[in-house]
């Protein structure tokens, strides 16, 4: 599933129009980058939680030659799947369907 697959699906699901469903998710991805970006971490009960960690500065090799490389230490973002949503994926769990 794609972004504009992502905006049709929850268009249908919460009953608004498609360009009001895109703008939100902007907004929550927007929000959720610059949170994360800031090094604060983002739950989201159920689903899971966004957050930034450290890399150390380490060591690396080149597949092709076999020459050590210095990679730097960075920033990268990371995701921990909540048990709700581990549930669904593994079957476990059904996914909530709409209420009409």
């Amino acid at each position: 599933m794609n972004k504009s697959e992502l905006i049709d699906a929850a268009a249908k699901e919460a009953d608004v129009s498609k360009a009001a469903a895109g703008k939100a998710l902007d907004a929550i991805i927007g929000a959720i980058t610059k949170a994360v970006a800031k090094g604060d971490s983002v739950t989201l009960i159920g689903f899971g939680t966004f957050s930034s960690s450290k890399r150390a500065a380490r060591v690396g090799r080149n597949p092709q030659t076999g020459k050590e490389l210095k990679i730097a230490a960075t920033t990268v973002p990371k995701f921990k799947a909540g048990a709700g949503f581990k549930a669904a994926v593994g079957g476990k769990k059904k996914v909530a369907a709409k209420k009409k």
